[in-house]
């Protein structure tokens, strides 16, 4: 069961109620819902990508204690892309639009940032294993690697986030070239 289905499992029965009687509230209810999923797994997910960043200033540190000072630049870069990741993350829009926005968000739309959203999560997986196979083999020849992968996935992760606004406004559909209506 996903977030949103249990969110929608909890609603009183008042609510029940008051989505069949008056029109138009259940729609607006049902997209208040898929916002209220899509903050909490954010939120999950820049504090999953908190403790990633932990770890990786846990791996800036074995790097320095055991000399490896050439790959801190690395390391360092990495740092601030996820930091700029978290913050992202933490303060994007919410994927949903009220009755007078001037950008109009259709059902289907919010789905797609939701599905995107819990996709972010595979790079957090990708990012903290990169940093536990480099934690383990900090003196090994697969280091360098494992620090540039770390970097770029950062990066990467960034990078991809970026569609999620053009999701919202632009009409970007993930997995698709064309661009449906909003």
């Amino acid at each position: 069961m996903s977030l949103l289905d249990r969110i929608k499992s909890n609603m009183f029965g008042l609510e029940r109620g008051v989505s069949d009687v008056l029109p138009g509230y259940k729609g607006y209810k049902q997209k208040e819902l898929r916002r209220e999923a899509d903050k909490l797994l954010r939120e999950t997910i820049a504090a999953r990508i908190r403790t990633v960043k932990t770890q990786l200033d846990g791996l800036q540190q074995d790097l320095i204690s055991t000399g490896n000072f050439d790959l801190l630049d690395e390391t360092g870069s990495a740092a601030t892309q996820l930091q700029t990741f978290i913050d992202r993350v933490r303060t994007a829009a919410y994927g949903y639009s009220g009755f007078f926005d001037a950008v109009r968000v259709k059902e289907e739309a919010l789905d797609q940032v939701y599905a995107f959203d819990a996709a972010l999560l595979d790079y957090v997986d990708r990012i903290e294993g990169a940093i536990g196979r480099a934690r383990e083999g900090i003196n090994g020849e697969d280091l360098r690697a494992q620090v540039l992968l770390i970097r770029d996935l950062a990066r990467e992760a960034n990078m991809t986030f970026d569609e999620r606004k053009e999701i919202l406004t632009g009409g970007y559909e993930v997995g698709s070239t064309q661009s449906p209506e909003m």
